[in-house]
């Protein structure tokens, strides 16, 4: 680890005067130096200097590329503290997004602590640990404790978290980005202003790699101290990134790639160690699954994602570890912080959809910053092959994206406020000045908590007459508590925002009914298997046989049509800046050169025969095609949003008499079937900011998401919830009480503060209200209209409509049908081919 070069100083510290002497010689002993950026949190760890005042910070952000030692600079404050004043009892806490990566954390850090001989004591506390080692944390916790969100806010509902947390002095939030702009990071926060309650001393390290705006993050970390400490660390090399080049026929759409996996295989076999990233799990099973045929070298290559058992996530990562694996196909499971240093390579298939993404999936590779990671980008088909390129030149030029911070979820309050009274009796009034701690809800209105905190107290008019509902009662002194035992029990069994859709332990058996849980498959899949019907899940083909207990019991089998598992949740929004980035290269034939031969002959022929999309315009192309009227609009704003406007468009269309048929969206573009063409008038009057009026007012009342919506804010303020006792509700069960729970509310309490809550998440989550809006305003009177004879090059993958994120049908037999697709693509590409010859 060479040292960077500080500053002039009149009297520069040294390692000797800074770290302890073990310390300086365990860095000599690895031949490492102390790095400029740890010396200043050490610095500012240090409440005073001798002889001089400092400002001090009760929040510092670190900024550092993977492979700059973030982590142990992270710890390396509480190490020192510890080593030069032991303690008992909890020191410092550090919080990760991801289990595994807890896990792996806890591994790297023992190291040092063996190695030095320190006299300090670091454990792991996450859903996975047994609960006889929670007891015994909270009775006599060790000094450094590794843990998740959930389990944290877990700890702070028992009686004893004031003694547990009192001495905390230091809280490490890691991957700090990836908990901003979302519901976790919402909890999170909440977590973190009651932490401060408890340990008013308590310091925030916030640790990150890819990070778009600094400023913006040290804010949220900050909370109402309002301002960080940021330490930015330079970045080393820059990525090598490459895009595939593959001499075999690229798709126009669809997802699977099937077309580079001989490309992806000949790279693996050329590198040391690789990890293959692919956007969903199902998609991971198939490339899985695709690699092993053509795996002829026998490579050791393994299979890593959420849905797989803890052992089988486990025994991958510790193979991984121990250098055992040649490639490691995963999904966002591995994005996140877990480092294996032996990793030459990051294959990433299909496209980025983010810039910082990307970039924190390579950064999984080459831990060395005088050396440039290298990634190989495989597009699965053409429009992509436009997003990767985008995605490279962002690279090039240092530039990163990511979202903004929104206000905090409402329906996280409740949930909130009975995890405090589960720990003591307190007053509205108090909890509410708790809350405006965190930054998301700084500006939350006394009202609406007021409104929040009735829901919580007995459900509102509507439901209070329910003794279900009645989860708080009043003491004499004047604060609440909840009302009995079961409120307790039911609260803590479902602390989390995250609200899994039904699923089912797969238990694969060998002999009897004997076997073991290899993972889960959603319950909605399960329920379309009858017996004997084969399935590709953990990296093998298993047969159906029944189900048990709320286990799908199934044996391993061969089959040529096995199916594939999908999941909900997978769908990665393309990001606004990939968005521009692909529009840019449209618009600027001479980049182009740098795009895969066939994409550029693509591009040209769209060109040639139509028109290419304008930056600041909206082309929409009309044709006719299988015997009705097509329109495409070009809108590169995402599936949600193009989800949207088809909605909102196909209603106002038959309000002016074009009679549409139907719709289907991908990323790039909305495509509309319609009895009538349109006209230049009649497309001013479709594409306007007008239609988030009426149309979305009329279709959001009789659209079921607003169910959908409802049935997961329901089950994170605890109106219903997910598990009781040792059972798990299925999602029919789930379904049926939140639907009935919200027509009521409907019909007897319009205004609940619940139907408000469920409708801005539908508006955010669901339909991308947000951006659809601003697209709607951006190019207000801003369309091209073409009128063609036939589809369009550009508009083939999306009248096809080849891209689906979840897959439902049998693997193989949707390899045949989107080869059949393929052939239809090529068939009417030779037609324009032809017309324009």
């Amino acid at each position: 680890m060479p040292e960077e070069k500080a500053a002039p100083k009149k009297k520069p510290q040294t390692e000797s005067n800074i770290l302890p002497l073990v310390f300086t010689q365990w860095f000599k002993n690895k031949g490492w130096e102390l790095r400029d950026y740890q010396r200043k949190i050490l610095e500012q760890s240090i409440k005073q200097t001798a002889g001089r005042k400092r400002k001090t910070y009760n929040t510092t952000l670190l900024i550092a590329p993977t492979g700059a030692g973030k982590t142990l600079s992270g710890f390396l404050p509480s190490l020192v503290e510890l080593a030069q004043s032991p303690q008992q009892g909890l020191h410092t806490l550090y919080i990760s997004p991801l289990k595994a990566l807890t896990q792996d954390i806890h591994r790297n850090l023992l190291q040092p602590i063996e190695e030095m001989d320190l006299p300090i004591t670091a454990e792991t506390r996450t859903g996975d640990t047994p609960s006889h080692k929670r007891q015994r944390q909270r009775k006599k916790p060790p000094n450094l404790l590794l843990t998740t969100p959930e389990s944290l806010m877990l700890m702070l509902s028992y009686a004893d978290a004031d003694k547990l947390f009192g001495k905390l002095k230091r809280v490490i939030i890691d991957e700090t980005h990836s908990l901003v702009a979302n519901k976790r990071g919402d909890f999170l926060s909440l977590a973190l202003a009651r932490l401060s309650v408890l340990s008013p001393e308590m310091k925030r390290v916030g640790l990150s790699a890819t990070v778009a705006y600094p400023e913006t993050l040290g804010a949220w970390l900050a909370g109402t101290e309002g301002t960080a400490n940021i330490i930015s660390v330079k970045a080393g090399e820059k990525p090598k990134v490459e895009m595939l080049q593959s001499e075999n026929r690229m798709p126009f759409g669809g997802f699977m790639a099937r077309y580079a996996i001989t490309d992806i295989y000949k790279a693996i076999e050329d590198a040391k160690t690789t990890l293959v990233f692919v956007n969903t799990r199902a998609q991971s099973e198939l490339i899985f699954q695709m690699l092993w045929e053509h795996n002829t070298a026998a490579l050791p290559i393994a299979l890593y994602h959420g849905s797989l058992s803890k052992e089988q996530r486990r025994k991958t990562e510790a193979m991984m570890s121990s250098g055992l694996l040649r490639a490691v196909v995963c999904t966002s499971a591995l994005e996140l912080g877990i480092d294996w240093g032996d990793v030459d390579k990051v294959i990433q298939v299909g496209a980025p959809k983010g810039v910082s993404r990307l970039l924190q999936r390579i950064g999984r590779s080459n831990h060395r910053l005088d050396e440039p990671s290298e990634a190989l980008l495989v597009p699965a088909n053409r429009f992509e092959a436009l997003e990767c390129q985008a995605a490279i030149n962002a690279i090039n030029k240092g530039e990163l994206d990511g979202d903004a911070p929104q206000p905090g979820a409402l329906d996280i309050i409740p949930q909130f406020i009975v995890n405090c009274l589960c720990s003591n009796a307190d007053t509205p009034d108090t909890l509410y000045e708790q809350i405006l701690l965190a930054s998301p809800y700084q500006g939350l209105d006394k009202s609406d908590f007021e409104k929040l905190w009735q829901f919580a107290l007995d459900g509102g008019s509507a439901l209070n007459a329910y003794e279900r509902y009645q989860r708080l009662m009043q003491n004499e002194d004047g604060t609440f508590s909840p009302a009995n035992r079961r409120v307790i029990q039911r609260h803590r069994q479902n602390i989390g925002t995250i609200v899994e859709a039904g699923r089912l332990k797969v238990k694969r058996i060998r002999r009897g009914n004997q076997g073991k849980i290899i993972g889960e498959v959603e319950e909605y899949f399960a329920q379309q298997l009858t017996p004997g019907d084969t399935f590709y899940f953990a990296g093998e083909v298993l047969k159906y046989e029944a189900i048990r207990d709320m286990q799908l019991h199934a044996r391993p089998a061969k089959a040529k049509e096995p199916k594939i598992p999908s999941y909900s949740g997978g769908q990665m929004p393309l990001s606004t800046y990939l968005a521009d980035g692909v529009r840019a290269i449209l618009a600027n034939p001479k980049s182009w050169r740098k795009l895969p031969a066939q994409v550029r002959e693509w591009l040209n022929l769209q060109q040639q025969f139509s028109q290419l999309p304008e930056p600041e315009k909206v082309l929409v192309e009309q044709f006719p095609f299988r015997n009705v009227n097509h329109t495409l609009y070009y809108t590169f704003e995402g599936r949600k949003a193009n989800q949207t406007l088809g909605m909102l468009v196909t209603r106002r269309m038959e309000k002016i008499g074009i009679k549409p048929l139907s719709f289907s969206v991908t990323d790039y573009g909305l495509s509309i079937s319609a009895v009538k063409q349109i006209t230049d008038t009649q497309l001013q009057q479709l594409f306007q900011p007008d239609i988030l009026g009426d149309e979305l007012q009329d279709w959001m009342l009789q659209a079921p998401m607003l169910k959908r919506s409802f049935r997961q804010v329901a089950v994170v303020s605890g109106l219903t919830e997910q598990r009781y006792h040792a059972s798990q509700k299925t999602m029919k069960q789930v379904t049926f009480s939140t639907d009935l729970i919200y027509d009521t509310l409907r019909e007897h309490d319009p205004d609940h503060i619940l139907l408000a809550v469920a409708r801005a998440d539908a508006e955010r989550e669901l339909l991308d209200l947000q951006r659809l809006a601003n697209l709607l305003i951006r190019f207000v009177d801003k369309t091209t209209l073409v009128n063609l004879e036939k589809v369009s090059p550009m508009a083939i993958p999306i009248v096809l409509n080849m891209r689906s994120e979840q897959i439902k049908g049998a693997g193989a037999q949707a390899i045949l049908e989107q080869a059949d697709l393929y052939a239809e693509a090529e068939n009417m590409l030779d037609e324009v081919r032809a017309l324009l010859s």
